[in-house]
């Protein structure tokens, strides 16, 4: 697996300011086409500077990918725990976490262009970048909603019959997340929360007609 260090360490302001650098320069251009000589420049270091702390391009886009997801995934699980953890009104717990969860991944401009540039250059990604990235970001939060979803399961608002609270939790996210994220290019095209909450209340709805407890069907 890629490292995300370099072998002769360095200052820890010096490494946050080529991280930086490195978001703008991997966001701007995509993985392929962003050089050290550009993120070195972005960040006013040298090359040599860079290689103190990153061991390769690898290595550094690893960082970068890494250190966007690890930020928005907490704070994703927060709103989940906010939303999903006393729930009186199943349908607009549902609405209310789909909504803040959007709004969230689309105002944070630097995920947003990590992940759209991840989308766009998977073919050129080296693959222990993508699976590190999706084990950080992607699958840790639908592994945090899928036990919200199993919570809810055991209180009897929701069934999964045979097929599984992690499909479930799948679903959910196809059915609320999607329809905005597709709107808005995952973040390049600005888009309300009430544009968001229009197109994720008809998925939540169509969640519930599949998952809903035996009260709701």
């Amino acid at each position: 697996m890629a490292r995300t260090d370099g072998a002769g360490g360095g200052r820890p302001e010096k490494r946050q300011a080529i991280v930086r650098a490195a978001t703008t320069v991997f966001g701007r251009e995509g993985y392929a086409r962003a050089s050290m000589d550009a993120i070195a420049a972005e960040a006013g270091v040298s090359k040599r500077t860079i290689y103190n702390h990153f061991a390769d391009k690898e290595s550094l886009f690893l960082a970068v990918a890494l250190e966007n997801s690890a930020a928005l995934t907490e704070h994703i699980r927060d709103l989940a725990a906010q939303h999903l953890s006393d729930v009186s009104d199943l349908r607009a717990s549902l609405l209310d976490f789909a909504v803040a969860r959007a709004a969230a991944v689309f105002s944070a401009a630097d995920h947003g262009a990590v992940g759209r540039a991840i989308r766009a250059e998977v073919a050129n990604l080296p693959p222990d970048v993508l699976t590190a990235w999706l084990a950080a970001g992607p699958q840790a939060s639908q592994q945090d909603l899928a036990g919200h979803l199993e919570r809810l399961a055991a209180r009897g608002l929701l069934a999964f019959d045979d097929v599984g609270v992690d499909v479930a939790a799948e679903h959910y996210t196809l059915l609320t997340f999607h329809p905005a994220a597709d709107r808005s290019f995952w973040g390049a095209l600005p888009i309300s929360e009430d544009e968001i909450r229009r197109v994720a209340a008809p998925g939540v709805d169509a969640f519930l007609r599949c998952y809903g407890g035996p009260e709701l069907r």
